[in-house]
């Protein structure tokens, strides 16, 4: 079964932490100094909030898959539809390893696919400087344009 991923740039976690947790009625499954995630059966969302952003608001949306099996269809059926892939492979980011693409919207959001395959106790397993401080996925692309991800195959490369 997918789930249904949103991730959003805040300013001040705690107080989205709280937010968030009286709005759900639940507290979030995993807490760190920048980054807050509730993974919710009813809806069922992967939601997650971080202060690793240069604009407020929504970062990306996606669908995370239970199974590789999914993911590979999801990949399937936007290869049919002649749609974009970028970013393919095995990274690292927002605390978990993950295989997963990226496609653009043509409002230009980014929409992450992915299948969670662990976590990992950082952010992410490498550092990479930016000129401004970018979310932890999708970096800022103007409208229409495809949104590339670098990813080199290794385990270390920087997205949630």
């Amino acid at each position: 079964m997918k789930r249904f991923h949103v991730h959003t740039h805040v300013e001040d976690l705690q107080a989205n932490i709280t937010f968030y947790s009286r709005l759900f009625g639940s507290p979030p499954t995993r807490v760190e100094a920048d980054y807050a995630k509730w993974m919710l059966e009813d809806p069922r969302i992967n939601f997650a909030i971080s202060t690793r952003g240069a604009k407020l608001g929504i970062d990306h949306l996606g669908i995370q898959t239970d199974t590789e099996e999914e993911l590979a269809e999801m990949k399937a059926q936007a290869q049919s539809a002649d749609v974009a892939l970028h970013g393919e492979g095995e990274t690292t980011c927002c605390y978990a390893r993950s295989e997963k693409y990226w496609v653009t919207d043509p409002q230009g959001v980014p929409w992450e696919q992915f299948h969670t395959l662990g976590t990992i106790p950082v952010f992410s397993e490498t550092h990479v400087e930016a000129a401004e401080p970018s979310a932890c996925c999708a970096p800022a692309t103007p409208r229409g344009r495809p949104v590339a991800i670098p990813v080199s195959g290794a385990r270390t490369s920087p997205c949630c």
